[in-house]
């Protein structure tokens, strides 16, 4: 099997386990960054009611993402190939692009965070060849294709659970943190919930992408739940208290305030590596389907190399972290529910082939589907306006029902 393939795979394909797959999101997902997503909510929130907005979004955020994955399942396609069907070729290319783009920023992120502590408590190495040296291996990982991922991750994940284990026993053994009293402004609250929010649905696209190689819809879809969902439960948590007991909302200030030494270098550049190879391997279908002729390893080493590259230059992302997280949940929920609405509300039919015929219905109107970039339009001026209340559900709410209500409808079956 090709390490990067945009083609369909056939049923004798559907050969990984769904502990393979839970293991990859949760490799996915347990990494700086989720920290990062605790350590930014609003410092207003009582600790109770920052655990609320942890709990609520992490759930929420997760369901969104896991709901799809029967899709790639059933299709056996890469998410972005599925995307074509109500976004159109040229809607699909648009949010290839996004992914291709918005991806640097967290392959940089995570390298420089991971660089970062590994030089600092280490004592060994520039920040440079740090990141240079995890840029590298995730490259080689995703070079390796999907069952290369998988196994690295029954390695990895249980060396980041005993990494993550030693973290949270150093906040159990910390001093208590201060945490405001009184009222919670109603604002902090739903901007909170919309950031957890949209961190999880950053993963959206990744719906169809490894799933589409488990058999089972049910559980694919439960194993990309689990492993989205209790990791983000555990290690948004860690990042709150941990910001709150440093003062800081770095990730480097957390492991030096808790003193983890090398189990802190240890679990932040694990999660580097098993974090960015799932990003590279997105980022690399995305670039395959804006450019097809591109050789699979080409696409992967010019991600990885300038991701690597970046993250020499992405510390003063942190700061804009939160930001950051809005602006993709505004781009990607209305997505989310746009899929929601063509393959599960509507069930719309899909002939796999039609999703690669760009001569075909997918690629009528220069490639652009009406309903699916009115619905994307319409859930992300949502997301921005309705703020002050919550963007996520409103913005989900509006891309389903605005989809469903300029759609055809058809009573065929997915062939």
């Amino acid at each position: 099997m090709r390490s990067v393939d945009l083609s369909p795979i056939g049923p004798g394909d559907q050969t990984e386990r769904p502990l393979d797959l839970f293991l990859i999101f949760v490799g996915a997902n347990i990494v700086a960054t989720t920290l990062q997503v605790g350590a930014s909510l609003p410092a207003t929130l009582s600790l109770p009611m920052a655990l609320g907005v942890i709990g609520a979004g992490a759930v929420g955020g997760a369901a969104l993402t896991a709901v799809l994955a029967p899709i790639g399942t059933r299709l056996r396609v890469p998410s972005i190939v599925a995307a074509r069907a109500p976004l159109g070729f040229s809607g699909a290319r648009l949010l290839a692009l996004l992914l291709f783009v918005t991806n640097f920023a967290w392959i940089a992120l995570n390298n420089a965070i991971a660089a970062s502590i590994c030089a600092r408590l280490i004592g060994m190495g520039r920040e440079a060849v740090w990141a240079a040296a995890l840029g590298l291996v995730a490259t080689l990982i995703v070079l390796g294709g999907p069952r290369v991922a998988a196994l690295v991750d029954r390695v990895a994940v249980p060396l980041l659970l005993v990494a993550g284990g030693v973290f949270t026993l150093a906040i159990v053994r910390a001093p208590a943190a201060s945490w405001p009293g009184g009222t919670t402004p109603f604002g902090d609250v739903v901007r909170g919930l919309d950031v957890v929010a949209g961190y999880q649905v950053s993963w959206l696209l990744m719906f169809a992408d490894y799933p589409r190689f488990v058999r089972s819809g049910r559980a694919a879809g439960l194993a990309v739940f689990l492993g989205l969902a209790l990791t983000a439960l555990w290690f948004m948590p860690l990042g709150l208290v941990a910001s709150a007991l440093a003062g800081s909302a770095d990730p480097g200030a957390m492991v030096y305030a808790l003193q983890l030494g090398w189990w802190g270098a240890t679990l932040l550049a694990l999660a580097a590596l098993t974090t960015n190879f799932v990003n590279i391997y997105m980022s690399a279908l995305a670039f395959k389907s804006l450019r097809p002729a591109i050789a699979d390893a080409a696409a992967v080493w010019i991600i990885g190399g300038i991701g690597s590259a970046l993250g020499l230059l992405s510390t003063g992302l942190l700061e804009r972290f939160a930001g950051f997280t809005l602006l993709l949940g505004s781009a990607l929920v209305p997505i989310g529910g746009i899929l929601l609405a063509h393959y599960l509300v509507l069930r719309q039919p899909v002939h796999v082939p039609d999703l690669y015929d760009e001569r075909g219905p997918y690629a009528v109107r220069r490639g652009w589907s009406i309903p699916g970039v009115a619905a994307w339009a319409a859930g992300a001026a949502v997301f921005h306006l309705a703020g002050g209340i919550g963007g996520v559900l409103p913005c989900l709410a509006v891309s389903i029902a605005a989809y469903a209500a300029l759609s055809p409808r058809t009573g065929q079956r997915d062939t």
